[in-house]
């Protein structure tokens, strides 16, 4: 009589631990999700507070956005990494430079300048071999400044960072092909891992 009592009490007790377990694991959840949707006004980025961008750049203010689709893939990944944009003085501008520009008629696009001749600029993303262009001066609305890859930040002026973008360049009719590899490669060894793991 006694066993089953105490084997009554260890499972009312165990029954209350999962329950509390359980509440506790909402609560966390329900408060990261009210964090996610307070998340603070400096936080989030120009796209998000539905903000002019163009009008601001010609203000001449920064501005930060996330980076759609994987036409800049490696250097963007969509959702993690964030682009500081400046104000663009398009004399200035040269080839590896990445500026955002708006399309005739169009969207906005982040590209890389391939090369800048009289006839205009010429672009192509970090992950595309077709090269867009001649763009007028006119259409370049901001030059790229800073990266920010998961909340850490780097300057495109680092040199680490110009002799990729430089290499990437040069490496434009294979690009295509390197990424997929690379990808293939990233998803082996995820595969890998979660077995030994």
């Amino acid at each position: 009589m006694e066993e089953k009592a105490d084997r009554e009490k260890s499972d009312r007790e165990k029954s209350d631990r999962e329950k509390s377990d359980r509440e506790k694991s909402d609560r966390e959840k329900s408060d990261r999700e009210k964090s996610d949707r307070k998340k603070s006004d400096n936080e989030k980025t120009d796209q998000e507070r539905g903000v002019d961008i163009e009008a601001l750049l010609a203000e001449g203010k920064s501005i930060r956005i996330h980076p759609q689709g994987y036409s800049m893939y490696p250097l963007f990944v969509p959702g993690r990494d964030e682009a500081v944009i400046a104000p663009a003085n398009t004399e200035m501008l040269k080839r590896g430079d990445v500026v955002l520009y708006r399309r005739e008629g169009s969207i906005l696009v982040l590209h890389r300048i391939w090369k800048r001749t009289g006839e205009g600029l010429f672009m192509v993303g970090d992950n595309q071999k077709v090269i867009e262009g001649p763009l007028k001066k006119e259409q370049v609305k901001g030059i790229l400044c800073q990266v920010i890859r998961r909340g850490k930040c780097f300057s495109v002026r680092n040199p680490f960072y110009r002799l990729l973008s430089a290499v990437w360049l040069m490496l434009r009719p294979m690009r295509p092909a390197l990424s997929k590899a690379a990808a293939r490669m990233k998803r082996v060894l995820r595969s890998f891992l979660a077995i030994l793991f």
